[in-house]
């Protein structure tokens, strides 16, 4: 069995090492720009995080591609370049959707109690008690109820907030309100208080989060964008921002990353900014979770997690 393994934003080694422990079966090889086909053993499996389109050439034995990430748009960029016929696996979880809950809870809760007023007073040495938000009153409406959506709302659950989730097909949580499909987008907007998105990447969704849809969110409304930066439309935001049509909001990922120092989401102090951290692929969980399908592969089992080309996720 032959693995093709890559990533930009990884060290090679830890991966080969873990992969060769759960399948010493295995030949694991790290591709490296500049390789050509004659460099290259065909792979049966590709592990691979944005994989440049040479990579993918030359596997005639190909079986999966495994892309190192829930997200999988970056993979799916590469079109006509990606073999039709051999289905793109995502991870389901690796430890993600726990992190993701983590992020998320503590920016509804940083807002809810109101710290980032509180940080502010302590800059400039103001002790002053201030009005909270309504707990009964502050709805928050989760953006994309896939596995890392439905984690999120099990987490602030917890917490007795009004919660609501929308998705594109129609999905029953507990002890939430589901709204679904375009008919009830609207509804969904027009009481959340706190708004997450966590949606795929898609080119349905790109720019979702623009004027249009962020003005009918109620007044005073917050968003935490969690998902990819292409969602936003950086403008749009500003400006709602600015004329208190939104409160605030808290974004790890950005159209741009890093973040340029110029960019004007710096110098906005209502915009809480994190370098895409909010969910780190972790590498153990991960591995263990590409051997078990690349097994179940080899012994002809069905698996979880094959991206639907079609839809973008």
């Amino acid at each position: 069995m032959q693995i093709l393994f890559y990533s930009p934003d990884n060290k090679p080694e830890p991966w080969l090492a873990g992969l060769s422990q759960v399948l010493p079966q295995a030949r694991v090889q790290v591709w490296q720009h500049g390789m050509g086909t004659a460099d290259v053993l065909p792979a049966d499996y590709i592990v691979a995080w944005k994989p440049p389109a040479a990579m993918l050439a030359g596997h005639a034995g190909l079986k999966a591609v495994f892309n190192l990430g829930a997200g999988v748009d970056a993979i799916l960029q590469l079109g006509a370049a990606l073999p039709p016929n051999v289905p793109i696996v995502r991870l389901d979880d690796a430890g993600m959707a726990v992190q993701m809950a983590e992020y998320v809870s503590y920016a509804i809760l940083r807002h809810f109690r109101r710290f980032d007023d509180y940080e502010a007073q302590r800059r400039v040495g103001i002790w002053r008690p201030l009005r909270p938000h309504d707990k009964h009153n502050f709805t928050v409406g989760i953006l994309g109820l896939g596995v890392l959506g439905s984690r999120i709302a099990r987490a602030v659950q917890h917490f007795g907030f009004p919660l609501r989730g929308w998705s594109r097909s129609r999905k029953d949580l507990p002890d939430m309100t589901c709204f679904a499909g375009e008919e009830e987008l609207d509804d969904f907007l027009q009481s959340s208080q706190v708004l997450v998105c966590i949606l795929p990447l898609t080119a349905e969704t790109t720019q979702i989060l623009s004027r249009s849809m962020l003005e009918k969110l109620p007044k005073g409304a917050y968003l935490i964008n969690v998902a990819r930066g292409a969602h936003v439309a950086e403008s749009d935001l500003l400006a709602l921002i600015k004329s208190e049509h939104l409160a605030g909001a808290t974004l790890d990922v950005f159209r741009t990353e890093a973040l340029p120092p110029q960019h004007p989401f710096w110098q906005e102090p209502r915009i809480d900014i994190t370098p895409h951290i909010a969910a780190l692929t972790l590498r153990e969980e991960s591995i263990r979770q590409i051997a078990e399908k690349i097994q179940a592969l080899e012994q002809g089992e069905p698996i979880v997690g094959i991206v639907d080309r079609s839809k973008g996720y």
